[in-house]
């Protein structure tokens, strides 16, 4: 075990947190009004009672948004977590399917998964994970019957007081990102780095994303709305819901 570098983390994290931000940016260019329109639930906005265009956007879009920074910003923490454990236990990004990260400490090979928060899948998303973590041994022990392997999933951030879930262990939060480097501030000292150029970026993401609500709520009123203003909610729910032909 090697003593973390936090000068090498927040090198890191300066790097390579652009990543994020191009790929959040990015997410709104891809992003078409359709696609929206067909993910979400438009009885709810007419339960909400909103009545404008631009409200019905914002709604739409902010939840889809939202959903998707999720994704990606997990996905870029589950990177950081393999540097910071590279660093400190050799781990390394694990070949295995349904596995992200492996690495070895004393006698104990620790295969892991890492998700963004603690309430990440539903019955059978846990039962694949359990799944994986069965064959990912097996994979293992081909080579070495006698590997004492342990099961993890790693959470970013959360807590869960009740680690042993029998098949594997769940660390979230402070205990997680302790786990993964032996520093039990971690969770802590990564946050500041994070905000490295996080105006200038978000600033950047504010025109793109009000560019974008613009252009909807446009072609939202041109093909959703009456005559008179007023939306056509019948048309709206039409073009969710009905079967195609």
């Amino acid at each position: 075990m090697e003593k973390l570098n936090l000068e090498e983390v927040s090198h890191y994290v300066e790097h390579n947190i652009g990543t994020f931000h191009q790929k959040r940016t990015a997410g709104l260019t891809d992003l078409k009004l359709n696609k929206v329109l067909s993910k979400k639930n438009p009885y709810l906005f007419k339960a909400k009672y909103i009545l404008t265009s631009q409200d019905i956007i914002k709604s739409l879009t902010d939840a889809f948004i939202s959903s998707q920074e999720e994704t990606i910003f997990g996905d870029w923490l589950e990177g950081l977590a393999i540097f910071i454990n590279s660093k400190v236990f050799k781990g390394r990004k694990s070949g295995i399917p349904g596995i992200d990260l492996e690495f070895d400490q004393d006698t104990i090979r620790y295969i892991v998964t890492i998700k963004s928060g603690p309430n990440w899948g539903n019955s059978s998303q846990v039962a694949k994970l359990k799944a994986d973590f069965r064959t990912a041994k097996k994979t293992l022990r081909t080579s070495n019957s006698n590997l004492n392997i342990i099961a993890v999933n790693g959470c970013c951030y959360g807590r869960d007081n009740n680690p042993d879930k029998g098949d594997y262990f769940k660390y979230c939060g402070q205990k997680f990102w302790e786990f993964i480097s032996g520093d039990e501030d971690l969770y802590l000292k990564i946050i500041e780095p994070l905000g490295h150029k996080a105006k200038e970026r978000n600033d950047e993401f504010t025109a793109s994303y009000s560019q974008m609500i613009n252009k909807f709520t446009k072609e939202f009123s041109n093909s959703f709305c009456n005559d008179d203003g007023s939306i056509d909610w019948e048309k709206l729910v039409r073009f969710n819901s009905a079967e195609v032909s």
